[in-house]
């Protein structure tokens, strides 16, 4: 299945000035691995994002669920639906995965 590339596109604009960051085909879409760990992607027409496990439950909205490809829910990612990253909507949950994710090792 295809993914939604413009919102690849907004999240190229977001990264361009970051050092570390990678594109890597995965899931039917696309992630943004930050020192090989994944920060954030693209699932179909879904911002997928990667934050603190304690978070789960906390971010779960109207347009926020959590990351379930294999039928069960992995904590510390979530998918935000297409309404949920709309204008400046998606730097937020963009910064939200990047200050979690620059916390954690580089993978080698």
């Amino acid at each position: 299945m295809a993914y939604d590339e413009s919102l690849s596109n907004r999240l190229d604009e977001l990264i361009k000035d970051k050092k570390g960051f990678t594109r890597q085909k995965m899931f039917g879409g696309i992630g943004f691995l930050l020192n090989g760990n994944m920060c954030v992607g693209v699932h179909k027409n879904d911002l997928l994002i990667r934050h603190s496990p304690d978070l789960t439950h906390e971010l779960n909205s109207k347009h926020v669920k959590p990351f379930a490809i294999s039928g069960k829910p992995m904590k510390g990612w979530s998918l935000v639906s297409g309404e949920g990253v709309k204008g400046s909507e998606l730097k937020k949950w963009f910064d939200l995965s990047f200050s979690f994710v620059k916390s954690l090792p580089p993978k080698k």
